[in-house]
């Protein structure tokens, strides 16, 4: 969650998802402008955001909220998560993987 969260002041009667994705647009804006680049870590499925509203920044962090253990025998790992290395909406994301030794 970024340090900024307005969702919580939604009231009932706006449309919800449309007043929730102008809230992410300023939550973003103004993160980025308080302390320098603040990066954003996120719950995500096991995969790389790809959508095209959210405009992510170098340094952001999805973690993967579903782990498992992949790769073969000797060579196994897990996706801790996905980390944003170029800007953009979606951006370029890569995976980090863990080694679990088995």
């Amino acid at each position: 969650m970024p340090r900024l969260f307005l969702e919580q002041y939604l009231q009932k009667d706006y449309d919800f998802a449309l007043m929730a994705e102008l809230m992410r647009h300023v939550e973003d804006a103004i993160n980025r402008l308080s302390e320098g680049r603040i990066y954003q870590a996120y719950n995500a499925a096991p995969a790389a955001p790809t959508g095209t509203t959210v405009s992510y920044q170098v340094g952001d962090f999805v973690r993967n909220s579903n782990p498992i253990e992949l790769g073969s025998v000797g060579s196994k790992y897990i996706i801790f998560g996905f980390l944003c290395i170029a800007a953009g909406t979606p951006g370029t994301w890569r995976e980090l993987r863990c080694p679990t030794g088995n």
